[in-house]
C-alpha cells in the first residue's frame, strides 16, 4: 500500500454526486439514506459511509418539538443544514424545502432553493409534491440545482390530505394519480424520487417504470433505496412508526445514563480523582498568602509600617 509522505495532510474524500447516484442505480446497488441534523450526528452517520443525508423538515418534529413540518420555516431549515454540511466530508447532503419556500413563483423557489447551496452548502434539494410540483422542479433544475422529489403521503400536505398519517395509493385513483405524480418528477428532472407510505405493490411497479431511482419509506423492498428518519431507528423517540426498524434503544440508554451522574453527583462520588485537576500545594501557598514572606513582621523599623501592611 503506498503511503503518502510522513506530516501531508490525508487526502479530502470525494464527495458523492447526483451522477454516483445514477452510476449507483444502474449497477443495482440499493442506496442507503438517513436524516441528520446536526453537526455531531452528521459526522457520525458520514463516518459510516452513508451516501445520503437527508437533512429532513422532520427536524420540526423531531428536534424543535413542533406538530407539524409546516411549522418550519426556511432560516430554521437553513441553521441546521449548515450544521451537517459543516459534519460531512463525504455524503450527498440533500436540503429539504420547507413550507411555503416553493410553488408560489418559480423565481421564489429558485431563490430558496439556491439559498441551501450558497448558504447552506448542500449539494442538492427535496421538493414535495408530483404533479403539482412538476414545474417547480424543471425550474430549479434548469438553474443547476439538482432536485430529489417526494410524492406519496407528503407531510407538508398532511391537512389536505386528511390530517391523520395514513397510506396513499390504495385504491385505483389514487394508484393512478401516484403513477403519474412519478413520471411529472422525473420528467421534471429529479435526479430521485421519495416515496413515503406506498403499498408495496405499487412501490415496486413505480419503481420498475421509472429511470431515476425510488428511495422508500414505508414503501416496501422494492424500491432503489431506503431512509429513516434518524431518531425513529436510534429508538430516541417515544413514538416508533410501524414503517421503521429499531436498531438501538439510546432514549434508554440516556436516560439510563443521566440517572447514574444525577446519583453519582448527589453522593458526593462525581467528579473523583480521574475527573479532578491539582495544582502544586506550594504554589497554592503562596497564592492564598501563607508562605513565610507574606506573613507580617514581628516588628517595623523604627516605627514605620511596610506597604504590605497599610
Amino acid at each position: 500500500m503506498n503511503r503518502p509522505p510522513s506530516g501531508t495532510p490525508p487526502e479530502t474524500p470525494r464527495r458523492i454526486t447526483t451522477a454516483d447516484v445514477a452510476r449507483m442505480h444502474a449497477d443495482g446497488q440499493r442506496i442507503a439514506m438517513l436524516t441528520a441534523y446536526d453537526f455531531a450526528t452528521a459526522a457520525i452517520v458520514d463516518e459510516t459511509g452513508v451516501p445520503l443525508i437527508l437533512v429532513g423538515d422532520s427536524l420540526g418534529e423531531v428536534l424543535l418539538g413542533y406538530d407539524s413540518t409546516v411549522r418550519v420555516s426556511m432560516s430554521e431549515m437553513l441553521h441546521h443544514v449548515k450544521a451537517v454540511t459543516r459534519g460531512t466530508r463525504r455524503a450527498l447532503v440533500i436540503a429539504d424545502m420547507p413550507f411555503m419556500s416553493y410553488g408560489l413563483t418559480p423565481e421564489e423557489s429558485v431563490r430558496n432553493a439556491g439559498a441551501f447551496l450558497a448558504e447552506g452548502g448542500a449539494q442538492a434539494v427535496k421538493v414535495e409534491g408530483g404533479v403539482r410540483s412538476a414545474r417547480t422542479i424543471a425550474a430549479i433544475v434548469r438553474s443547476g440545482i439538482p432536485v430529489m422529489g417526494h410524492i406519496g403521503w407528503t407531510p407538508q400536505a398532511k391537512h389536505g390530505l386528511g390530517g391523520k398519517v395514513r397510506v396513499q395509493g390504495k385504491t385505483r385513483e389514487q394508484a393512478r394519480g401516484l403513477l403519474a405524480d412519478a413520471l411529472a418528477v422525473q420528467e421534471g428532472g429529479a435526479f430521485a424520487i421519495v416515496l413515503e407510505l406506498v403499498p408495496e405493490q405499487l412501490a415496486t411497479a413505480i419503481t420498475e417504470r421509472l429511470r431515476i431511482p425510488t428511495v422508500g419509506i414505508g414503501a416496501g423492498p422494492g424500491c432503489s433505496g431506503q431512509v429513516l428518519v434518524i431518531n425513529d431507528m436510534l429508538g430516541l423517540g417515544d413514538f416508533a412508526p410501524r414503517h421503521a426498524r429499531r436498531y438501538a434503544e439510546l432514549r434508554e440508554t440516556m436516560r439510563a445514563a443521566v440517572r447514574a451522574y444525577v446519583s453519582d453527583v448527589e453522593s458526593g462520588a462525581f467528579p473523583g480523582p480521574a475527573e479532578t485537576v491539582r495544582m502544586d500545594d506550594a504554589v497554592l501557598e503562596e497564592a492564598l498568602g501563607r508562605s513565610p514572606l507574606d506573613q507580617p513582621a514581628a516588628s517595623t523599623a523604627a516605627g514605620i509600617p511596610l506597604d504590605r501592611d497599610l
